[in-house]
């Protein structure tokens, strides 16, 4: 076969360095906008984007080129960048949570990432994101998940 053919839709969440609220409601929706605009710089294609004021949820496609790890590295520093330019004091987790996502899943995903706000008042970033790990089935040791 002459041609590659990859579909790598990813839904990848980091929080803000000790899950602080470092992230406030007015520069929430640049922030959004600001890493989308990275995503699609490496060569993605950004779905939905949202969060709160400690962490963030970004579904985009990735290219088949680009490593995880390299995409989030270049989300996390160019965006922890921007922020600081914003004259705020940031700086993101140093670990990420990434996980494939469907064709028949990304609207299910984008809904659940457009209703970050309305999600988190009746649970907090740490039990979403330990509810996550359990239904996908992925094992964890809870004394070293938020360092």
């Amino acid at each position: 076969m002459p041609q590659s053919f990859v579909s790598n839709n990813l839904h990848i969440i980091f929080s803000t360095r000790e899950r602080r609220p470092m992230i406030p409601r007015e520069i929430q929706k640049r922030l959004w906008a600001y890493l989308a605009g990275i995503a699609r710089n490496i060569g993605g294609h950004p779905m939905a984007i949202g969060g709160t004021e400690d962490h963030v949820h970004i579904l985009a496609a990735l290219p088949a080129d680009l490593s995880i790890a390299k995409a989030v590295n270049l989300l996390k520093s160019n965006s922890s960048k921007w922020m600081g330019e914003q004259g705020r004091e940031f700086a993101w987790q140093r670990g990420y949570g990434a996980f494939s996502v469907s064709v028949s899943n990304l609207a299910s995903v984008t809904e659940y990432i457009e209703s970050q706000e309305e999600h988190h008042r009746r649970r907090d970033f740490k039990q979403e994101f330990i509810a996550l790990l359990k239904r996908l089935r992925i094992e964890f040791d809870p004394r070293y998940l938020f360092e």
